[in-house]
C-alpha cells in the first residue's frame, strides 16, 4: 500500500481527495497498488466524509516515512515553496498544479528532487486538464522545438469571445465571467496577462531547457481591448486573443511575450473559444503539433494531478525525466527586434492634418488601410523591424493618438 497526502482543499485540493476516495479501486489497480490517502492538509474544518482524514500541522506529513507521494494544490509561492521543498529534500515526491511556484522556483525544485531521488511533476500547472508538459517531454523528445504559442488563459479567453459573438464590452464581459466562476473576485492576475506569463514561464523552460522567470516576459494583458479593436480586428480577418509566445533566437538566446495579438481566422488558435485553452508548438520533424481543451476547472485540473500523483507511485525507486537548467539574466533577450507587422489606430480631430502625416509616413498606397474616417485610420503596416515600425509612429505630431496590437498573420 501507497500512503499519500494532500496539500490543500480548496477547489483543485477537493477534487483530487474526491478522485483518490471515490475512485480509488481504479487508481490502486492501475498503478497495481493500493493507494490510500492518509491526510489533508487545511486550517479549515470541512464537513464531509473523509473528515478524519484533515490536519492542520504540516510536520505531519513531513515526519511520516509512510507518506511517499505529496499533492501541493495550495497556490501561491508561500508558504507552499517551503514546504515543497522540505518533503523533496525527504524523498517525497511532489506533485503540483501551481504555476506560480513552478515559475519561480521550479529549477531549484527540480534539482531538490533529483538529488533526493525523488520526482517533481507538474503537468496539471500550464494546461489544467490538458496534457501538454508530458507530451514535449515524451512524445516530442525526438524534435528541437523553436517556438510555442497558445492561449494559455480560460477567463481572458472567455471575456474576448463575449465581446467579439455577443458586442459585449469588456466590464460586462469581466462581470458576467466573475458571476459564472470563471473569474475571482479580483481578476487582476488573468486580465493582467499575470497567470499567462507564468504559463509561458514554464512552456519554454521545458521546451527549451533553460528557466524563465516572470520578469524576463514582456506582459501585457486586456483591460485596454475595446469593442473598436475587436470591430477592426474583424475588417482584417482577424479575432483578439491573449496570446503567450516563445521563441527560440539563432543566438542561443530566446524571446518570451504576453499579449493582446489579431489572430487570423485562418490559424487554428482563432477558433479557440469560451474558457478552452490551446498551446501550439513547432518541431523540426512534427511541424504544428495542437494540444487543445479545458484549461482549467476542479475536475480538468484535479485529474492532472492525479495523474501526476499515479505516475510518481509507478516511479518510486527513479525519476521522471521532467526538467531544466536553471537560466541567467541574458538567456531571455529582452531587447530582441523581431520583423513583425503590427494593427495601428491612430486618431486625431484634425483628420486632414492626419491623411496628410500618413501619407508621408505610411504611403499613400498602403493596401492594408480599413478604415480612414471619423478621426480614425485603422490599418496594418507591413512586415519590417519593430523598431522601425516605433520609430515611424513617433513621427505623429501631439494631438494625435496611437494605439498599437501584435498581429500573429
Amino acid at each position: 500500500m501507497i500512503d499519500v497526502a494532500i496539500m490543500g482543499h480548496g477547489v483543485v485540493g477537493s477534487g483530487v481527495a474526491e478522485i483518490l476516495i471515490n475512485h480509488n479501486d481504479r487508481i490502486s489497480s492501475r498503478v497495481k497498488t493500493p493507494v490510500n490517502v492518509k491526510y489533508i492538509l487545511d486550517l479549515r474544518d470541512f464537513d464531509v466524509p473523509y473528515s478524519e482524514k484533515f490536519t492542520k500541522d504540516f510536520n505531519v506529513i513531513l515526519n511520516d516515512p509512510d507518506v511517499k507521494v505529496v499533492a501541493e494544490v495550495m497556490g501561491g509561492v508561500n508558504p507552499a515553496y517551503d514546504f515543497v521543498k522540505k518533503c523533496l529534500e525527504k524523498g517525497k515526491s511532489v506533485v503540483t498544479s501551481n504555476k506560480e511556484l513552478v515559475a519561480a522556483k521550479g529549477a531549484e525544485l527540480i534539482k531538490v528532487a533529483e538529488d533526493n531521488n525523488a520526482n517533481f511533476l507538474f503537468e496539471a500547472s500550464v494546461g489544467g486538464g490538458i496534457p501538454v508538459l508530458h507530451p514535449i517531454t515524451e512524445c516530442m523528445c525526438a524534435n528541437e522545438i523553436d517556438e510555442i504559442w497558445g492561449i494559455l488563459n480560460g477567463t481572458t479567453n472567455y471575456i474576448l469571445n463575449k465581446m467579439i459573438v455577443d458586442n459585449m464590452d469588456f466590464d460586462t464581459a469581466l462581470k458576467l465571467a466573475q458571476d459564472l466562476g470563471f473569474a475571482e473576485k479580483d481578476p487582476t492576475a488573468d486580465i493582467e496577462g499575470h497567470d499567462a506569463c507564468r504559463k509561458v514561464c514554464i512552456l519554454a523552460a521545458l521546451g527549451f531547457g533553460k528557466h524563465v522567470y516572470p520578469n524576463q516576459v514582456k506582459t501585457e494583458g486586456i483591460t485596454k481591448i475595446t469593442l473598436d479593436d475587436v470591430a477592426y480586428a474583424e475588417k482584417f480577418g482577424c479575432v483578439i486573443k491573449l496570446i503567450g509566445h516563445a521563441k527560440k533566437l539563432k543566438n542561443g538566446k530566446i524571446t518570451a511575450s504576453v499579449s493582446p495579438t489579431l489572430v487570423s481566422r485562418d490559424c487554428i488558435l482563432s477558433g479557440v473559444n469560451g474558457v478552452f485553452n490551446a498551446v501550439m508548438l513547432n518541431g523540426d520533424q512534427t511541424g504544428e503539433v495542437v494540444f487543445y481543451g479545458k484549461g482549467a476547472g476542479k475536475e480538468a485540473t484535479a485529474s492532472a494531478v492525479v495523474a501526476d500523483m499515479m505516475d510518481c507511485i509507478k516511479h518510486l525507486e527513479k525519476g521522471k525525466i521532467l526538467s531544466w537548467e536553471d537560466g541567467d539574466n541574458d538567456y531571455v533577450d529582452m531587447s530582441f527586434d523581431p520583423e513583425t507587422r503590427l494593427f495601428v489606430l491612430i486618431k486625431s480631430d484634425d483628420f486632414d492634418g492626419l491623411k496628410t502625416q500618413f501619407n508621408e509616413i505610411f504611403g499613400g498606397n498602403n493596401t492594408n488601410v480599413k478604415n480612414a474616417e471619423n478621426g480614425e485610420i485603422a490599418f496594418i503596416t507591413e512586415k519590417e523591424k519593430l523598431s522601425a515600425i516605433e520609430q515611424k509612429l513617433t513621427l505623429f505630431k501631439n494631438g494625435i493618438s496611437v494605439k498599437t496590437l501584435q498581429t500573429m498573420l
